[in-house]
């Protein structure tokens, strides 16, 4: 990357794996650390050009198109950089890059995270042309990370995501005895915030469609396990729909029960039952099948082992 902070203005080109994004996102990868307003000021006051005449911060570069970037100064190093990582991963392409997240990372910053994993890998691979995610999952989720590395990749996968073309199927330990083998569960979700910001998902016949597949994996006296196949992706989905049931997600701190998270503490869950475990699609560019799995955690098997050694106990086999 070019040295932004010398008295010379810089002429950079965009190439095809930058084409599509806007002008304002491609500031900020450049020139990180430096304050947004203060890009957005030297846009709208036209120090910046996009092939010789005046652009707006949401204007779409184009392969080939020539960036003006005035000389830019930071008076200092950032301090709240996030620290380079890379994560276990599941696949990767000169596309692609598919990781598996841990549980209680967020997929990026904001909302009073100051990094996600997007930061992390950007920090670990600052060769890279472009690290853009093509969907989101809940902090407190673990498993498939679906990273774009090119930009005509991004824009496939968004479309694919938006259109349910890519089959999604998270394992979850519910409260409660689950019966029915297979389950179709259509119920509307609203999204809503209230007035501390905190944001919060409930079944409303105002929400947007939402369908879930449950399928009954294994059953023990209090609990069981399901494979959750989304059909759609709204915010929250399946913990919203299984609670709403009456199953509640295992160690679910917001939709879950409190009383029943803290003594699964006390008896090994740590953390919130629900793991992204299969992705299946068309790769966004060759159109080939492509399959992606996770592996459950060793701290989510580990627990599973618990509940049915105490099965045996007490109970005998779990189903």
């Amino acid at each position: 990357m070019k040295d932004l902070s010398k008295d010379s203005v810089t002429w950079l080109t965009i190439d095809e794996d930058l084409a599509g994004g806007r002008l304002d996102n491609f500031l900020v990868k450049i020139a990180k650390g430096v304050p947004k307003s203060h890009l957005y000021r030297i846009i709208r006051s036209g120090e910046v050009r996009v092939n010789s005449r005046r652009a707006g911060a949401d204007y779409k570069l184009g392969a080939g198109d020539t960036v003006r970037v005035p000389p830019i100064r930071v008076a200092e190093k950032p301090t709240n950089l996030a620290p380079a990582k890379e994560f276990s991963i599941l696949f990767e392409d000169e596309a692609l890059l598919v990781v598996d997240k841990p549980a209680g990372v967020a997929v990026h910053g904001g909302s009073g995270v100051s990094f996600g994993v997007i930061e992390q890998l950007r920090q670990a691979r600052p060769q890279a042309k472009l690290l853009e995610l093509a969907h989101r999952l809940d902090r407190e989720t673990s498993g498939i990370m679906v990273i774009a590395k090119k930009r005509a990749a991004l824009t496939k996968l968004h479309d694919m995501f938006r259109e349910g073309r890519i089959a999604k199927r998270y394992q979850a330990l519910v409260l409660g005895r689950w019966l029915n083998p297979v389950q179709h569960v259509k119920l509307p979700l609203l999204k809503t915030v209230n007035a501390e910001g905190e944001r919060h998902v409930l079944v409303s016949p105002e929400g947007k469609p939402s369908y879930s597949i449950v399928r009954l994996k294994a059953r023990w006296e209090n609990f069981s396990l399901v494979e959750v196949e989304l059909k759609t992706g709204r915010t929250h989905q399946i913990r919203v729909h299984l609670a709403h049931l009456g199953f509640q997600v295992a160690g679910d701190s917001k939709y879950g029960d409190f009383s029943i998270n803290r003594n699964l503490q006390k008896t090994g869950l740590k953390r919130m039952f629900l793991h992204a475990g299969q992705l299946s699609l068309s790769h966004p560019l060759s159109e080939l099948p492509l399959t992606l799995e996770s592996p459950l955690p060793v701290e989510l098997a580990e627990f599973l082992k618990i509940l049915s050694s105490r099965e045996r106990q007490e109970n005998g086999e779990a189903f």
